[in-house]
């Protein structure tokens, strides 16, 4: 693989850059859709493009996004061509994640942040897609959004009217906790207001000591995780928490904890959470509809947000500006 010229891999960024915010699309807009991750059904894809296209926009699917290699979409020279093809294209106004599952970690240190800084687009994506959300703001101070992959929009409702509405919208992002939800008892009384970072917590747990951890000192947390069972939950946790990384918290937005299957044992995810957020002295809300379930609401990341606990509500502004 042929090692980018840029020095940001060595060099952390200036807490001073300013956000750079990506432009709202407008019917005709091109999007990419890219896998640089895991494999995908191109059927799934086929889904995708028909919502895309209802929509307005004009969807491209990039030449490796539906190939298989190893664990991955394509090799790791495959993938970042596409990503970073895709984020150099004057005419590309959003790059679309097809999928997460496992990659991102050995491509994103050679992510083109000159193009990223040269043209800011909407970058969309969850689960593995966390790396890449952590070195754009990391390296380019791009907002993202933290929401369905392309292969979720066959899906159809709040995957599809969520996704809409942070790409082709620039009112904020309301999500509400949802009080059948596993994680709904994992709530500390109190609001908060910060950048809302993060995203999946094993991919955040794994990025830190690596250039594209964010500072999360005074930020709210956004977490979600799936099949991971409770002891697993614990020892992130504990891990962020020996790093200082919880401790520098303004609050913390928990999302879905699907738990694994046949793991044993009567504790859950969210008895951890519960045990090991309540103790922050900070807002916690759970019980927000993201994650892997079947509820995955699109939300900026990156801007400013505003965490009632009391209320039970997450308030977003828009990555997308006119």
């Amino acid at each position: 693989m042929r090692r980018s010229t840029n020095t940001w891999v060595t060099v952390m960024p200036a807490i001073s850059k300013p956000t750079l915010y990506p432009k709202v699309l407008r019917a005709g807009d091109a999007v990419a859709l890219v896998s640089p991750a895991g494999p995908v059904d191109p059927g799934k894809i086929d889904a995708a493009v028909e919502v895309l296209k209802g929509w307005g926009l004009r969807p491209r699917v990039y030449p490796h996004a539906l190939g298989k290699y190893s664990f991955y979409s394509g090799t790791d020279e495959e993938r970042l061509a596409d990503l970073n093809a895709a984020l150099a294209d004057p005419e590309i106004r959003a790059v679309i994640c097809n999928r997460g599952g496992y990659g991102v970690q050995r491509i994103v240190q050679h992510v083109d942040m000159d193009a990223v800084r040269r043209d800011p687009k909407l970058v969309t994506g969850f689960s593995d897609i966390t790396a890449l959300h952590g070195a754009l703001w990391n390296h380019a101070r791009l907002a993202t959004i933290h929401g369905p992959v392309a292969s979720q929009l066959e899906r159809g409702g709040l995957f599809v009217s969520g996704m809409h509405h942070v790409l082709m919208s620039t009112e904020p992002v309301l999500l509400k906790a949802d009080h059948a939800s596993p994680t709904a008892k994992v709530r500390t009384g109190g609001s908060a207001q910060g950048l809302l970072l993060g995203g999946n917590l094993c991919i955040l747990d794994t990025s830190v000591g690596t250039p594209f951890m964010p500072d999360m000192t005074g930020a709210i947390l956004l977490i979600e995780e799936v099949n991971e069972p409770a002891y697993r939950v614990d020892r992130m946790l504990t891990h962020l928490g020996n790093c200082g990384i919880l401790a520098r918290l303004a609050g913390v937005a928990v999302g879905e904890f699907t738990p694994a299957a046949n793991t044993g044992g009567t504790i859950s995810p969210a008895d951890v959470l519960l045990e090991r957020l309540g103790s922050l002295g900070i807002p916690v809300l759970g019980g927000l509809p993201v994650g892997h379930g079947d509820l995955n609401q699109a939300v900026p990341l990156g801007t400013q947000a505003i965490l009632d606990a009391d209320a039970g509500t997450l308030l977003v502004s828009a990555t997308a500006r006119s």
